[in-house]
């Protein structure tokens, strides 16, 4: 097992370096999975396994030879590169490896904000650099991540890379959501995907994590099997907001929470889009344990609203007063009398 992969990212790392050593890997690689899978931490350790210098009998990286020892040098930009939520556009920073390069949400140089996608600029730079003569005289990788970001302009200026592959140059598409990426671009590209293990596998990795079994369970059914996002929610704090999210919607059910107080709360520390998938998530829970058709239908549309509620927080809108109405439909519903239903 390779050191700090889970079993699933091992699967898919032994895929490709099958590829790779059988020479079957191409230019172009689209790596997908769910957003907090590992398939970050996989390409770059297949960066590294393929610019080394001086692999071990294994074909792994060695460690020690100079292009390890720059791989392993990292750095963010000042200002810090940052995703729309928040996190670091590269977890681990920039690596100091002249072969190596992650290209991502950049840093607005004229307004000093993070931009919302990957532009063309960066498309076509990515074409000119892996054109230059690679400096330690072997492999260029280039990291997009992540792929679904770049505008059609970017996409567009990317294909030209993809159809003039260079001998020995990579360019790997990391993507939770590949299907948001042109068709000429897919098509272009091998794909390796990381697949959701199965619960049991899922559930033991989290305890190997040292996660106590009932909060393991509790997370990893809250993220629908996502062994990734459970353990984010335990570590971030996730699960305590989900707890309170259920608490606010069964005071607002019962008549006994204000609307306008729950929403300017959950509207108030940048935990609002949390909030909501939960509370979204929660509907669609309680809709599956329902007998009612009527009811059922219900919840699936207030599934659907909280989730359109979330996109608009993206917008300049007021959240407080789009979560207030939500919350007031969520009150409006739970009290209509509904002959023969059956509540969870």
């Amino acid at each position: 097992m390779t050191a700090g992969f889970s079993p699933w990212q091992q699967t898919a790392y032994e895929r490709a370096i099958a590829s790779l050593d059988e020479g079957r890997l191409g230019h172009a690689l689209l790596v997908c999975g769910p957003q907090r899978i590992g398939k970050r931490a996989l390409v770059e350790h297949l960066a590294k396994r393929v610019l080394c210098l001086t692999r071990d009998a294994d074909g792994e990286p060695c460690g020690q030879c100079r292009s390890c020892k720059v791989f392993a040098q990292r750095s963010q930009f000042d200002p810090v590169e940052t995703r729309p939520d928040g996190s670091l556009s590269h977890p681990w920073g920039h690596s100091a490896h002249p072969d190596m390069r992650f290209v991502g949400y950049e840093i607005n140089q004229k307004t000093g904000k993070p931009r919302s996608e990957i532009l063309i600029e960066q498309a076509r730079d990515i074409g000119s650099w892996l054109a230059l003569t690679s400096q330690f005289g072997g492999a260029q990788v280039v990291i997009v991540d992540p792929a679904d970001a770049m505008n059609s302009a970017a996409a567009n200026a990317l294909l030209k890379t993809l159809e003039e592959p260079l001998p020995n140059r990579y360019l790997w598409l990391v993507s939770a959501q590949p299907s948001r990426l042109p068709a000429t671009i897919r098509s272009r590209c091998q794909r390796l995907e990381l697949a959701l293990p199965g619960q049991a596998v899922a559930l033991q990795w989290l305890l190997d994590q040292g996660k106590p079994r009932a909060d393991a369970e509790a997370a990893l059914a809250a993220a629908q099997g996502d062994p990734g996002q459970a353990l984010h929610w335990l570590e971030s704090g996730g699960m305590t907001v989900r707890r309170q999210v259920d608490a606010d919607l069964r005071a607002i059910a019962d008549g006994g929470g204000s609307v306008v107080e729950i929403a300017q709360r959950w509207a108030a520390d940048g935990e609002a889009a949390l909030r909501l998938r939960f509370a979204a998530d929660l509907a669609r829970e309680r809709a599956a344990r329902l007998t009612d058709a009527v009811e059922t239908r219900r919840l699936a549309r207030w599934f659907d609203q909280a989730n359109r509620v979330r996109d608009l927080l993206r917008t300049t809108i007021r959240a407080d007063l789009a979560i207030a109405g939500l919350l007031l439909e969520w009150r409006t519903g739970q009290q209509e009398p509904r002959t023969g239903a059956r509540r969870a």
